[in-house]
Formats: C-alpha cells, structure tokens, sequence
C-alpha cells in the first residue's frame, strides 16, 4: 500500500471540506479521491459502522499525484479503533484536526441530515434535535476531548495540528501557513475563495425522485467514460444534483438557547477535558455555551 502521510480526521461541518481541498492546490500534497475514502475507521459516514478490518490495498488507487498523500476521512476522530489501526501501519502519520464551537457544529451537521433525509433511509427518528442528541452517532462527533484521548494512547500530541475553524473565514491564509510549517513544505499562493468547495447544510439539498433515478443511471455508466466528465465538473465545483429538476430546497433551522440547553453542560465538560489534554484553549467556545445556557 502506498504510505499515507496526512489524515484530516475531523469534524463534520468545521470547514474540512474547503480545507481539504484547497490544501490540495500545493504541489507537495495530493489528496485522495475520492476526499473521504472511509477504508481505515468503523465509521463510515454519520451512520454506517463496519467491524470489517481496513483493506489497504485500496489505497493504492485513490492518490492520482506525487507528494504528500492527504485521506481525509473525517469521521475517523470519533471512531474508537482508527487510533490504534494508523499507529499499527502508519507510525509516523501526522493529523490535522479542523474543530468548531461543538453545540453549533452539531446542530449544523443535524440540520444537514435533515436535508439529505439520511436519517430516514436509515431508520433513525432524528426529527428533533433533542432526539437526535441522544444517538452517539451524532454526539459522538461533538466529544472531542473523549475521542483525543484515543488517540493520545497510541501518538504524542506534537503529531497534530489543532484548528479552530472559525479562522478558516476570518483569516484563511493564517491557517495556511500553519499547516504548510507543520508538514515542512514550502509555502504557496493560494486561490481563496470561501464559498467554493463550502458544504453547509443549506447546500445539501434533498434529492428528488428523478435525482434519484438520474443517479442510478451514472453508475452503471463505466468510470473510463464518465470520469472525464466528473473531473471537469469538479473543478469548476459543479454539482449536476444541485439542479432544480433533481433536487429541491431544504429547510434551514435555527440555532437558539433551547438547543444549548440539550447539549450545553455535557459539551462544557467535555471541552475541559480536551483542554487539559492538549492545552487548545477552548474558553472562547465554552463561554459562547455558558451565555446561551444563561440566556434561557
């Protein structure tokens, strides 16, 4: 298998999305395709799980380009065996970990499942949030000092890089920089553009029933004559399914006091352990749930 030098391993919803694939601008990095490959973590999106041992052969062909080889698979950072199973094959592996506030970040990757209707094909009742909190598959995410402690058993700290993924908009290139010092390459130019490669939950809008069908008939099409299209759709970061006729408007809820209120203290506690495990300073976080918390 080839040697995997860089994982993204989270979080859902904190600007990975748009990190991963800028970063895969530099000449020295090549990320993987597709971006989350999902070969080496039990967790394999927001809900499948798999026991199954990683096939690492699949690695071989998902990296089109010489230099660093970036998986960013995301889901990996909550998952329980992805610690142990890295450290096993790729011991000098280094990791960049793109957090956010943690109650905003859940409710923005519930809101997405409420456009996507994930949750419904799985059978799963996430149709509050009060009721999607209690699923792990969701708060799971969210725990990050629980899920670094995992990791910490099996690599020193010195291994990650820590982002906190507000600074992804208000100063991207900062966040640029430090990553290119953290893998020792040379620093670039980038093209920044926010909104490309962006993923909100506005964007992820519910397939309809032609989208559906549309998309059954893509895949039997063989890769060796549909991939040219795909490539250059994807650099012009064109969505086909974003298209009226195969997909409609989602909704879009908002985030207030009660949602703090589900989640806050829990959050609270858990950012105190990740702290004090890394040294991160999350009190700007924190504080942002305790005056929610107050505000009921």
């Amino acid at each position: 298998m080839p040697e995997v030098d860089i994982f993204l391993i989270g979080v859902p919803k904190a600007g990975t999305t748009w990190l991963a694939y800028t970063l895969n601008q530099h000449h020295s990095i090549t990320l993987s395709d597709p971006k989350e490959p999902n070969i080496i973590a039990s967790h394999r999106g927001t809900f499948v799980r798999s026991n199954e041992e990683p096939d690492w052969r699949k690695f071989e062909t998902l990296f089109n380009h010489k230099g660093l080889k970036l998986d960013a698979s995301i889901h990996a950072f909550a998952c329980p065996l992805s610690p142990s199973r890295i450290k096993q094959k790729l011991p000098h592996a280094k990791f960049i970990l793109c957090l956010r506030e943690p109650v905003s970040r859940t409710f923005s990757h519930w809101n997405m499942i409420q456009n996507t209707n994930e949750s419904v094909d799985n059978g799963v009742d996430w149709s509050t949030f009060e009721k999607a909190w209690t699923d792990n598959r969701l708060k799971g995410d969210s725990m990050y000092g629980q899920s670094m402690s995992r990791w910490l058993e099996e690599f020193d700290l010195d291994r990650f890089l820590i982002i906190d993924s507000a600074i992804l908009k208000t100063n991207p290139i900062s966040i640029l920089e430090r990553v290119e010092n953290f893998l020792e390459i040379e620093s670039i130019e980038y093209s920044i553009d926010e909104n490309r490669y962006s993923n909100s939950a506005a964007s992820r809008r519910p397939i309809t029933t032609f989208g559906k069908v549309t998309r059954v008939f893509f895949s039997i099409i063989p890769n060796s004559i549909k991939s040219p299209i795909v490539e250059k759709l994807k650099k012009r970061d064109f969505n086909i399914y974003n298209l009226p006729l195969l997909s409609r408007k989602g909704v879009d809820y908002s985030l207030d006091s009660k949602h703090y209120k589900i989640c806050g203290e829990e959050l609270i506690h858990d950012l105190e352990l990740f702290e004090k495990l890394t040294a991160f300073d999350t009190s700007k976080w924190s504080k942002e749930i305790s005056n929610q918390l107050n505000n009921l």
